[in-house]
């Protein structure tokens, strides 16, 4: 009986035909095989009068399959059209190619349930500052960047009358076309079928990161089983994925960002990829001949279908952020280094890279589209997709001469001539396009040269101040150590076999590797080829301790046993045999050494991944303080931009979202407010800020001389340097010892008279935030016996036997008490 699994019917014919013209008895030992396959559904070697020899040559060519032991004819129709010399339709052909990939999305229910499992305990682990982000009314975002994000969204929702309103994405504001675009279109579109009201872009903003996440653990399991065929590593690599703290910060609950995007188009790209090159692979071990299995690649529909998906999202994800130009360096790298691979093991590079080419094709067409079309992003977008799509063409087409010609030397001076090929290109690049270089070198300059300002994201994955090797563990956890290992595996695997898969992972990897030497927020980027190779890692660590059996591309016999045989997928969840993969023991010390794994490799991840994202997160004191300055804005109608917020960078996107919907940038706190805070006259500063600042948030760190700004209004409530001279123009409205608030204000102006030379005080009781404190001031009188000082505070203030009322509308509008 057939098996879904088996080799085409149309292989099976040009191996029967090539059988029968190289054995003299092969026609008639063939019809022998047949009449005992038609008596029984399976059988032994010894009911067929064959010696050992010509049995193994009809193994060997798959014309005869195993089958729970016994044997069977894999596929009867093949083997008549052999002996016949009939052609098999191109339907039978594709309807056997495409039996590859509906075995990855068939359903397995053991399979399933890990699956779900897995993405249950990733949902939990982004859900981890889940208190920190609903508060109240509020939802808050953590960190700063992903208020610029929800600040486009509602300045689109505000502009569009529907979901239907596609003009708002085709011709949005240039802030919002420039280099994101993609992001904000979403963002929009999914706001706007949750309603477009302020709830649907808080739903948005607080759960669209980890809905994206769990498809991106679908695509990492899905990624996983089409390379290593075992679907332990799929499980395992979606927990590891959830263990891994720098990917939980950028993509847990509230924080909505370029990045969700970003990291499941490239988890769909190295999807198509990888099924792209595992479905070569494959052919190539089953196939009677390697042109047969390259022919069969180029003719497969499913082929085609995983190229066009890469294409896509290759192109979605150029449009999601202002440096994802970066995703088609890997891309590039890979089709080099593969037509190299192809070159070396006799493949052809053009047939074998035609859908992966096609790919580029569509991923080009559709980013030059919606730059030309919609005008999203910059130039570059399309030019270099394009430059791509010919340096891919003509890499392959050398790979080609390379095979054809055969010079006998070896295939890494190919991989040089790329090097050289790449450098004329740039060359050339940077010469035809020079607007467009400029950008790429602006681009660059923002990866590789910018300024920290204390961002840690920013700092290198291998800092010293972490003793280099602590940073990973930080912000990979475990798995990181886990991945090298496997990767070093891997490029020599690579080095010695035909693996594009792995090859494909090794590239990409690498490539994201180097990034976050220089950055460490590319680590969330190298999560994802980090998590398969850590996943097969896990489970070969558990079987190293005989506690599970070793993964399929661990296996000595496993090297080119990727033929789809019915037993092998049949035991897929089990890790490829039919066996059970956990070995279930009730032997205390492998419970023991289990639990010592657990607690190596997810252990530290555990206590990273919260104290990571707690890093993020608002505390009590900024959300209220933020509360309380939007309520005084409230109450004062005050509007933008008289009620922007000053305030450490980090945080001011957050206080101005919530206080006046005014996130798009913090360019303007990052260059004053630290030099305001080490002022030593903060009334001097009144008049530098000209309407442009309404109020001021300090943090209770760092602690600071007595003279600064910092501490005269955080530390002593605005009472001044001495606490007895208060200052003029800041009226604390929030205090607390994390955080405080300070409306910036006129002050209103009490003036009268004494006697020339004397020095007045005055005082009034203030009550801030549960807090009662004095403010008070010191005057001299001059010498025409009249005196005026400005006071930020509304109430009762006594000066020498008098006293006099202060109005609220006094001290907002600047207006002059006059003393009696």
């Amino acid at each position: 009986m057939a098996d879904a699994d088996d080799p085409a019917p149309q292989s099976i014919a040009d191996a029967t035909a090539s059988f029968v013209e190289e054995y003299d008895d092969g026609a008639a030992t063939l019809e022998t095989v047949l009449a005992v396959d038609d008596d029984h559904e399976t059988w032994e070697f010894s009911a067929l009068p064959l010696d050992s020899g010509t049995f193994g040559e009809l193994v060997s060519r798959e014309i005869v399959v195993k089958d729970d032991g016994e044997y069977r004819v894999s596929s009867r129709d093949g083997v008549r059209a052999g002996l016949t010399g009939e052609e098999l339709t191109d339907e039978s052909e594709s309807t056997s190619v495409s039996r590859d990939f509906t075995e990855a999305v068939a359903v397995d229910w053991r399979a399933a349930g890990a699956l779900a499992g897995a993405l249950v305990f990733l949902f939990a682990m982004r859900l981890v500052n889940y208190g920190s982000v609903f508060r109240g009314e509020y939802v808050v975002s953590p960190g700063n960047d992903p208020y610029y994000y929800r600040y486009w969204m509602d300045e689109l929702l505000a502009e569009s009358d529907g979901v239907t309103d596609w003009g708002v994405v085709t011709s949005m504001p240039d802030g919002a076309a420039g280099l994101r675009p993609l992001t904000h279109a979403s963002n929009w579109f999914f706001a706007e079928l949750l309603g477009g009201d302020q709830w649907a872009a808080d739903m948005v903003a607080a759960w669209l990161p980890v809905v994206a996440t769990l498809a991106l653990g679908v695509v990492i399991y899905w990624l996983a089983v089409v390379v290593t065929d075992d679907v332990r590593v799929g499980v395992a690599s979606v927990v590891l994925l959830a263990l891994t703290p720098v990917h939980a910060v950028y993509s847990g609950v509230g924080f909505l960002e370029h990045r969700l995007y970003q990291y499941f188009w490239l988890g769909v790209t190295l999807l198509g990829l990888a099924w792209l090159a595992m479905d070569l692979r494959r052919r190539r071990a089953a196939a009677p001949t390697t042109r047969d299995a390259v022919f069969g690649h180029c003719r497969s529909p499913w082929a085609w279908f995983a190229a066009v998906t890469f294409g896509v999202a290759l192109a979605l994800s150029a449009h999601a952020w202002g440096g994802s130009i970066l995703m088609y360096i890997p891309a590039a790298g890979y089709v080099g280094m593969k037509a190299a691979l192809d070159a070396r093991e006799d493949v052809s590079p053009v047939l074998a890279n035609a859908p992966l080419v096609g790919g580029l094709v569509v991923s080009g067409s559709l980013a030059a589209f919606l730059h030309l079309r919609w005008g999203w992003h910059e130039s570059f977008i399309a030019v270099v997709p394009a430059v791509v799509v010919v340096g891919a063409l003509g890499v392959v087409v050398i790979g080609e001469g390379w095979r054809q010609l055969d010079p006998g030397i070896p295939v890494s001076v190919f991989v040089g001539l790329q090097v050289l090929f790449t450098g004329v290109a740039l060359a050339a690049f940077r010469s035809l396009w020079a607007e467009e270089w400029s950008r790429l070198r602006e681009r660059a300059d923002d990866v590789f040269f910018r300024e920290h300002h204390g961002a840690t994201e920013l700092q290198s994955l291998f800092a010293t101040e972490n003793s280099i090797i602590l940073e990973p563990l930080a912000q990979l956890g475990a798995t990181f150590y886990l991945a090298i290992v496997v990767l070093g595996w891997a490029i020599w695997l690579t080095s010695r076999r035909y693996e594009p898969a792995w090859l494909l992972l090794s590239v990409y990897t690498l490539f994201w590797l180097a990034l976050a030497v220089f950055q460490v927020r590319f680590a969330a980027q190298l999560a994802v080829p980090v998590s398969v190779l850590g996943g097969l890692g896990l489970v070969s660590l558990l079987a190293w301790v005989d506690l599970a059996r070793l993964p399929r591309p661990f296996r000595t016999d496993g090297g080119d046993d990727h033929d789809g045989t019915a037993s092998i997928r049949r035991a897929a969840a089990d890790g490829g045999d039919p066996e059970p993969s956990i070995i279930v023991s009730r032997e205390w010390r492998k419970l023991a050494m289990l639990a010592w794994i657990a607690l190596l490799v997810c252990g530290m991840s555990l206590l990273f991944v919260p104290s990571l994202s707690a890093q993020t997160a608002y505390g009590d004191a900024e959300v209220e303080a933020t509360a309380a300055i939007e309520g005084h804005a409230l109450e004062t109608d005050r509007e933008y931009p008289d009620n922007f917020v000053l305030s450490p960078w980090g945080d001011n996107r957050m206080h101005n979202y919530f206080v006046n919907g005014e996130a798009s940038s913090y360019g303007y706190a990052a260059n004053n407010f630290g030099e305001f805070q080490a002022a030593t006259d903060p009334d001097d500063w009144y008049d530098q800020f000209e309407d442009r600042v309404g109020y001021v948030v300090l943090s209770g760190s760092p602690e600071m001389p007595a003279e600064t700004a910092q501490t005269q209004l955080h530390g002593n409530y605005s009472a001044g340097e001495n606490e007895t001279d208060g200052l003029a123009h800041y009226q604390a409205i929030y205090l607390d010892d994390e955080a405080s608030a300070f409306a910036v204000v006129p002050g209103a102006t009490i003036a009268g008279s004494g006697e020339a030379g004397e020095d007045l005080s005055l005082e009034t009781e203030v009550a801030v935030s549960d807090e009662t404190f004095t403010y008070e001031r010191t005057v001299a009188v001059d010498e025409d016996g009249s005196f005026s000082v400005t006071v930020p505070y509304p109430g009762e203030y006594t000066i020498g036997d008098n006293e006099r009322e202060v109005s609220m509308a006094d001290v907002e509008n600047g207006e002059q008490v006059v003393l009696e």
